[in-house]
């Protein structure tokens, strides 16, 4: 008797094209790149290979080293990687996913490199120095002469690994380095010494407790210099070819994102340009916090696009109880409630996407729906996704907890985005001062949900009720997330009613606004077009 038949297991999930998203397409083409769609499919091709897939599984079963000295005891600070890593960088460069979009003046360039961003997700960590490197631009333009030496190399489409003299290298990748152990998000509580010298340089000295990406070959940090709290760039390698002088102290051993390393740093005298005036150097790098605020948007969105992928999959091969689990009533409902997420999620990141495009080419307007929007969804979107990892992980049962699935790797990931750029609280307390500070941005976010009046009247309770908590001044930072909340949710319900598919948009409002919902994904009432939702989400790569 055969005592080890393989069956009723599940295919891997390869072979399909990842860019095959009707929420992502239809978004695409709503924010103005339909122009890029042909290469979001090739590059959506390739994402949906197996060999993406082990690419991304190499990186993090061999994660990076540090190397602090070579063999003759000389310093070198350097951050050995395996090679699927260096193959994934290349490939996310190559197809622009970096800084591309700051030197293509198509209307939608944004957008398209958003797309992209969202769809390569073999692998997330590789995706932090690859977001550093967009946001850096912005940041770097308050120092005219050095955005004219580096952007180039910043926006070029050539991965070039390896600590070398950044006008010899033919593409460059730019970290940010803010945190210190004293402070965290309280970055004015730095301590971080910048020195003045002669040339108009500064000198660095100080500890910073968290640097990602510690082998990019520029970083935009803050440090006090006699003027204040002010924006550096600092070169890993001076243009004389030397090695500055900064310093691996070793790396981070992370619950997720271990491809990618994150190190403790010190500065021992580090070389570094002033970027931006001294005094002014939150206001400086919040140009390039907003923007990575804007990848962990778009990260955790993909990430539960990942969960819907695989839990639709697994349902649609897997049989229990005499039918395959997509056959089952209730496995229906938790796959449809993980789907409706994930629509609203990709939903706002793409009109997040958008304002991001218009206001980088001067509309004040939509730089106003940016401003309180982009922290609204940073808030909300990376809240959600954790309890959405979880949740598709379970529709695996124990092979989801199997590392080999890949759901571990996936659920580790899902804390992160909602941290980085700023936790929780920093996310709501940022929307509040806004409110407060910034009166047109409440402006433009209630144009953006009056242009779906009339069209649910669950949503337009919601939106009543919003306005209500707004109207109360009593205790609004101790109701900070509660009204955060509300504002997403009412945001992603009018989104998903004017450009959503109905079934999704009535459901959403149904149990995120109306209330008909559990706290558990999986109680979606009664009534709800599941095929439909379930359909749209995986059609093609079921």
């Amino acid at each position: 008797m055969t005592t080890h038949e393989v069956v009723n297991q599940v295919p891997p999930l390869a072979g399909y094209d990842a860019a095959d998203d009707a929420a992502l397409l239809a978004g695409l083409d709503r924010e103005g790149a339909g122009w890029s769609a042909p290469a979001l499919r090739e590059l959506g091709r390739l994402a949906g290979t197996q060999e993406a897939a082990e690419l991304g599984r190499l990186a993090n079963e061999h994660p990076p080293v540090l190397r602090t000295h070579d063999r003759y005891g000389h310093r070198i600070d350097e951050v050995e990687f395996h090679p699927a890593w260096h193959e994934l960088m290349r490939t996310a460069v190559e197809h622009g996913l970096h800084a591309a979009p700051w030197a293509d003046d198509r209307p939608g360039a944004h957008v398209a490199r958003a797309a992209r961003f969202y769809t390569w997700r073999a692998d997330a960590g590789h995706g932090c120095p690859i977001s550093m490197t967009y946001a850096a631009v912005p940041a770097l333009r308050h120092a005219p002469e050095l955005a004219a030496r580096y952007e180039p190399l910043l926006t070029a489409t050539s991965y070039d690994a390896g600590l070398r003299a950044p006008q010899t290298k033919r593409g460059l990748l730019a970290g940010m380095s803010m945190t210190e152990k004293q402070g965290g998000s309280d970055v004015r509580a730095n301590t971080t010494a910048a020195h003045p010298e002669p040339d108009g340089s500064y000198r660095l000295v100080g500890h910073k407790w968290f640097t990602s990406a510690p082998m990019c070959d520029l970083f935009l940090t803050l440090a006090q210099a006699p003027g204040g709290l002010t924006c550096f760039l600092v070169p890993r390698v001076l243009p004389d070819g030397t090695r500055n002088a900064l310093r691996l102290m070793r790396l981070k051993d992370k619950l997720g994102n271990r491809s990618n390393a994150s190190a403790e740093i010190e500065y021992e005298h580090a070389v570094a340009w002033r970027v931006g005036d001294e005094g002014r150097g939150v206001r400086t790098i919040l140009d390039m916090v907003n923007l990575t605020r804007l990848d962990c948007v778009i990260g955790a969105a993909a990430g539960m696009r990942q969960g819907v992928l695989a839990a639709v999959h697994h349902a649609t091969h897997r049989r229990a109880f005499g039918a395959h689990l997509v056959q089952q009533p209730l496995m229906r409902n938790v796959l449809a409630d993980l789907a409706i997420e994930s629509e609203a999620a990709t939903t706002l990141m793409l009109r997040l996407a958008g304002a991001t495009d218009r206001a980088a080419r001067g509309d004040a307007g939509e730089g106003a729906f940016r401003r309180i929007a982009l922290a609204i969804g940073k808030y909300w979107v990376c809240k959600r996704w954790p309890g959405h990892a979880a949740e598709a992980l379970e529709c695996l049962g124990g092979n989801g907890y199997v590392e080999e699935s890949g759901m571990p790797r996936l659920f580790r990931e899902s804390p992160l985005n909602s941290i980085w750029e700023g936790s929780g609280n920093v996310a709501a307390l940022d929307v509040l001062r806004a409110l407060t500070r910034e009166p047109a941005t409440l402006d433009a976010f209630s144009a953006e949900v009056a242009a779906a009046a009339g069209g649910d009247a669950r949503l337009d309770a919601a939106a009543k009720q919003v306005r209500d908590e707004l109207a109360r001044p009593d205790d609004l930072e101790v109701r900070a997330r509660r009204v955060v909340e509300r504002l997403a949710l009412v945001l992603q319900g009018a989104l998903l009613v004017r450009h959503g598919h109905p079934a999704v948009a009535d459901a959403f409002c149904a149990t995120r606004l109306g209330g008909d919902h559990g706290q558990a994904y999986g109680t979606l009432p009664s009534g709800v077009d599941f095929a439909a939702i379930i359909d749209r989400a995986t059609a093609r790569t079921a």
